[in-house]
């Protein structure tokens, strides 16, 4: 299965109740990281190799996985034998491969895809944000971009928001607006959960200011290489202090996410 890269650089100033002393993808739901939420959520669809592109305060990711055993497993501890350990490790299904990228404390989102690509083995790979949730079915989301035969696709949802705009005809995207919504048009907006090519790192110049929708995106939506896989389910972003309160009480109530067991 291809790889996924999901982008865990942004400060999020927005949520800075949250931020001040982690990074946004470590800012619970349910008492878990929505970054634990993303990645379960792509290991459903049998996507394991993960590649996490770090950037602000990344050591706190690190330490997450580095002792993931301790914080998420039962376990024995012998105080009298030197503090020896033994993880009861049936407690834990996950079996994520997780490869841990420094792509710098200010870089850009396409820079950041850039970095993290040089563990791209496959000849494509997925990206997305690491600040938000759905219930987006991968396996279809991978076998359209296979269809289409195109260098990317870029998932579009249908939230009432605020966030980078899809003109599209047909099945492809016509323009690429960053963060502008005209509700008339209610066209999708850009929701992640991308598929690349690989040789679309090339397209991506090595420049720590490179934004992933200003540049790399525009020039694939340009040649008329870059699909819209359509999705109508939930999608849900966790930009600000309030978003993550709904989704606190979504967790409580009806994760409609949480599609695994």
């Amino acid at each position: 299965m291809p790889p996924v890269i999901i982008l865990c650089g942004g400060i999020g100033t927005r949520l800075r109740e949250e931020t001040e002393y982690k990074p946004k993808p470590m800012v619970e739901i349910g008492g878990k990281p929505i970054l634990w939420h993303i990645m379960k959520h792509y290991a459903h669809y049998g996507f394991k190799d993960i590649i996490l592109a770090l950037g602000y305060k990344g050591n706190v990711i690190r330490d997450y996985f580095i002792n993931y055993y301790k914080y998420n497993s039962d376990f024995t501890i012998s105080l009298g034998d030197g503090g020896k350990t033994r993880y009861h490790n049936d407690c834990i299904t996950d079996d994520w491969t997780v490869t841990l990228v420094e792509t710098g404390s200010d870089s850009m989102t396409g820079f950041r895809v850039k970095t993290a690509g040089k563990y791209v083995k496959d000849d494509n790979f997925m990206v997305t944000y690491g600040d938000a949730v759905s219930d987006v079915n991968l396996t279809r989301l991978l076998q359209f971009h296979l269809e289409q035969g195109l260098t990317g696709t870029v998932t579009g949802v249908y939230p009432p928001s605020r966030f980078g705009d899809l003109e599209t005809e047909g099945d492809k995207v016509k323009k690429f607006y960053e963060k502008v919504k005209d509700e008339k048009r209610q066209e999708p907006i850009n929701g992640g959960y991308f598929v690349f090519r690989k040789e679309f790192l090339k397209m991506i110049p090595e420049d720590p200011s490179t934004d992933l929708e200003r540049i790399p995106m525009k020039i694939l939506t340009e040649k008329g290489q870059l699909a819209v896989y359509r999705h109508s389910g939930f999608w849900q972003c966790m930009d600000t202090y309030r978003d993550n309160q709904m989704l606190e009480k979504m967790w409580k109530e009806n994760p409609v996410w949480k599609i695994w067991d």
